[in-house]
């Protein structure tokens, strides 16, 4: 058993593996490039080992992939792509939590052919928010409605008690994933239309929404929205929107983070380490005519208020100090990822959480009309594991023992939307306590 990776979302799904691993007599191997990580990782179980793991070694990648029965892949989604081609080549299945991407959909036929299970998405969101919609949408159908329309939402946060920093939000997965979100733009199909959004406006599309337990937050849209009505056979629907949900005013900020440019993984800028957080937002400035301060021109190039909130929060975040990055990564945003890291931490005590939220509108044949709506609120454990790990590791871990015990026969390229998958999954997520509360809501037809 072979695990990459050993950041945030891995601890959860290492800890169920060792457990389950006298049962499945199964031996862990986790990889990691801080191969300290991933010691801290297995500790000292005996049926686990922790290793450097390089991605770009081809003979390490080819020697470790080759040896495992399954592959649980974690690391950050630009390489999905050569993991993926390696567990194909060499005949190991490979457990994902990452977006299908090109690659994987170019890996498909020959997946397929050579009877190697390329299952991703396979985490919380996406994840569980499959599997509860096709369980949830299943069950629809067996009463005769007919989905008109799909919403969910999905979010790790800060639980709502507590202190909260300035943006109210806290690291609980992947930095890079929040770095670049909404990188490729969205899409989504609202009444009918079709409507898409490029990188720049993705932030600036927002909405409120109440949920269950939890009170207002704050939607946008989450990538591509319209592949999802294939798979899960929404054909009929009129509206169809994944979303994302943040507490109020992450967006407004971010907006500006996104239009100043720094969400950029393709430029590499000189000596970056040893230059100051104020220098790198200087070259995304126009040059500097008339000697007027950072601050001044950031505002007035974003045109918002030099004095607003959003510039309290660029300030806060630490975009004008003048101390160095001391990032090696090259890029504006290797910088933003060392920067949210340190800054967006879970506080000492503080509880993370995690949402996810379907809104169905439903026909029946007899002209009844409602609406479906099924949350999800999970908190993490002070001082223990973090509701994200939790969620994102669970149905991976699962997933390894349907595969080692036969449970699933599926090859070839598949999300979770298949029932011998979600299904038993699902089941056992429930008797972990991770619930659904389901509420139905009748829609006047006038």
């Amino acid at each position: 058993m072979l695990v990459l990776g050993a950041g945030y979302s891995a601890p959860y799904l290492i800890y169920k593996l060792l457990e389950m691993s006298e049962e499945l007599d199964l031996f862990v191997t986790v990889g990691d490039i801080d191969e300290e990580l991933a010691r801290k990782r297995v500790g000292n179980h005996p049926r686990g080992e922790a290793i450097r793991f390089d991605v770009n070694d081809s003979a390490q990648r080819a020697s470790q992939i080759g040896r495992a029965n399954v592959v649980v892949n974690l690391l950050s989604p630009v390489y999905q792509g050569v993991i993926a081609a390696t567990c194909v080549r060499l005949g190991s299945p490979m457990i994902s939590v990452s977006y299908q991407d090109q690659a994987l959909l170019d890996l498909a036929t020959d997946a397929q052919r050579q009877g190697v299970l390329l299952l991703c998405e396979l985490g919380l969101d996406p994840g569980i928010d499959h599997m509860a919609a096709m369980r949830l949408i299943s069950d629809i159908r067996k009463s005769g409605g007919k989905i008109t329309s799909y919403v969910s939402y999905g979010s790790g946060l800060p639980a709502p008690e507590g202190n909260h920093n300035p943006l109210r939000y806290a690291v609980t997965w992947n930095p890079r994933n929040v770095v670049m979100s909404g990188k490729g733009g969205t899409q989504h199909m609202e009444n009918g239309q079709i409507k898409m959004l490029a990188h720049h406006h993705v932030f600036d599309h927002t909405w409120s929404t109440d949920v269950d337990g939890v009170g207002t937050l704050e939607a946008y849209p989450n990538s591509d929205s319209l592949r999802y009505i294939h798979e899960f056979g929404l054909e009929d629907v009129h509206t169809m929107i994944r979303g994302t949900l943040r507490y109020p005013g992450w967006s407004e900020t971010w907006s500006q983070i996104v239009g100043l440019g720094l969400p950029n993984e393709l430029l590499r800028i000189p000596d970056l380490e040893h230059r100051t957080y104020r220098e790198v937002i200087e070259m995304f400035l126009p040059p500097n005519v008339a000697g007027a301060s950072t601050e001044k021109r950031v505002a007035s190039f974003l045109r918002i208020s030099p004095t607003g909130r959003i510039m309290d929060n660029l300030r806060w975040l630490g975009l004008f100090s003048d101390e160095p990055t001391g990032c090696m990564g090259g890029t504006s945003a290797a910088m933003m990822v060392k920067l949210l890291s340190e800054k967006l931490r879970l506080e000492e005590g503080q509880r993370d959480m995690v949402v996810l939220v379907h809104e169905l509108d439903v026909e029946y044949p007899d002209g009844r009309k409602e609406r479906v709506l099924a949350t999800l609120v999970e908190r993490g454990d002070p001082g223990g594991f973090t509701a994200m790990a939790k969620t994102v590791g669970l149905p991976a871990a699962l997933a390894v023992k349907l595969l080692l015990t036969g449970e699933v026969a599926l090859t070839g390229f598949h999300i979770p939307t298949h029932p011998s998958v979600y299904v038993p999954i699902m089941n056992e997520i429930e008797k972990e306590g991770i619930v659904f509360r389901e509420r139905h809501e009748t829609i006047n037809v006038e």
